[in-house]
């Protein structure tokens, strides 16, 4: 378990908050490409880390991510017209460009010099993968942008499906570090071809853990022959992504996998992004059904105030919960645990140790910036970046050879 003051320590990430600090130090998703598919049309309204803030696509096809209250008297920009490559403001025609300079101020005297006093905050952004990523730190300290696997394939080869969870960061995270959970929360009773490893009676896998600069990764060894093994390998990314073996396998191996970033848009309320991705063929319409379980909103359909339409005689012969969908039996696992879980009140066993050293991680990592360190797994120069170390697969191994022989 954690202490009291570690789990607020963890928790709170709002601006000036030692773990706001740390996690605006990397390049995190903001939104959805399609969410501001036009140029000059209409901005978005986008909460992060604790700030309001609103996204645009200017004339020249630029993505702006601006602090959403006008700099002059507060109106929000969010009502604001786009328009010849800025965005202003409708009750005095201040106007922004993406870097949060200030283009014109008409309401004021002819020879006014005060739009040349005004900085808007603003955070560069990277478009990737369909996805927005913003940088919130100091800009002397920015990182390489990271081009992780699934970031690279041809667009048509991934998915993602954006949620928003009723819940603090950490217990989306801890869910994501907890190889333990699928044969319970996820158990099927019939399996149905696309989720083989919830077939494996060994339910108590043994966990085989090493520490990396970027954070771990993690070995989860089901036994299913007495010389044989069932071996899953997931990594956990600073500063918030969790890297699972899930998809389809090919010859023994998986085409793909799934990485998951839990985005903190506040310390109650977090962005949930899943990239579900294949390294050799397009996506189809049954991989993408996962976008249906959301409003326009990215808001859930089930969610926690209609008990996320759990079904009890489904519960007894179809899954285990009687919750249809992964994400939503995830949801349900980790939102009912309040908006910000307790760790004082825990009870840890052996299962849960890979969480136990992700908690630990993160802790440090916070504390050593708190002592004027660099964050862990940052690259800064783009020549020495290894991003294809980033990566999850399964094994069939015999029961004497290591899983690390094939990382």
């Amino acid at each position: 378990m954690l202490s009291k003051e570690e789990n607020e320590l963890l928790t709170r990430v709002h601006a000036g908050t030692p773990m706001g600090r740390l996690f605006r130090r990397y390049w995190i998703p903001a939104l959805l490409a399609e969410e501001i598919p036009d140029r000059d049309g209409p901005p978005v309204r986008v909460r992060l880390l604790g700030e309001d803030l609103v996204a645009f696509r200017d004339t020249q096809g630029r993505i702006g991510l601006l602090d959403e209250h006008c700099a002059h008297r507060g109106t929000s920009l969010f009502f604001g017209r786009n328009e010849e490559c800025g965005l202003r403001c409708i009750y005095h025609g201040w106007k922004y460009d993406i870097e949060g300079h200030v283009l014109e101020t008409p309401a004021e005297p002819a020879g006014s010099q005060l739009k040349n006093k005004v900085h808007h905050p603003a955070y560069p952004c990277v478009e990737a993968g369909g996805v927005i990523f913003t940088y919130m730190g100091p800009k002397e300290e920015m990182p390489v942008f990271p081009t992780y696997a699934w970031l690279g394939v041809p667009r048509n080869q991934i998915y993602i499906a954006k949620s928003l969870l009723e819940c603090n960061y950490l217990q989306a995270l801890d869910g994501d570090c907890d190889s333990a959970h699928l044969n319970y929360l996820h158990r099927i009773f019939k399996p149905d071809g696309r989720h083989d490893f919830l077939k494996y009676e060994d339910q108590s896998p043994n966990f085989e853990i090493d520490e990396m600069d970027f954070g771990f990764r993690v070995a989860a060894i089901r036994k299913i022959e007495p010389d044989k093994n069932y071996v899953r390998i997931s990594q956990f990314v600073m500063p918030f992504i969790g890297c699972v073996p899930v998809g389809r396998e090919v010859d023994g191996k998986l085409d793909g996998f799934k990485a998951v970033y839990q985005v903190p848009a506040d310390d109650h309320n977090t962005w949930r992004y899943d990239f579900f991705f294949k390294w050799s063929k397009p996506m189809t319409k049954e991989d993408s059904s996962k976008r249906d379980f959301v409003g326009v909103d990215y808001r859930k359909l089930r969610n926690i105030r209609n008990n996320y339409l759990q079904d009890r005689q489904v519960q007894k012969t179809v899954n285990f919960t009687g919750i249809e969908e992964f994400l939503n039996q995830d949801a349900c696992a980790t939102e009912s645990m309040g908006p910000i879980a307790d760790r004082t009140k825990e009870h840890l066993g052996a299962s849960d140790s890979y969480v136990i050293q992700v908690r630990r991680f993160l802790l440090k990592a916070v504390k050593d910036l708190q002592a004027g360190k660099p964050p862990p797994g940052l690259v800064y120069d783009a020549a020495r970046a290894d991003f294809a170390r980033i990566r999850c697969d399964v094994a069939y191994l015999p029961a004497a050879v290591s899983w690390r022989t094939l990382f």
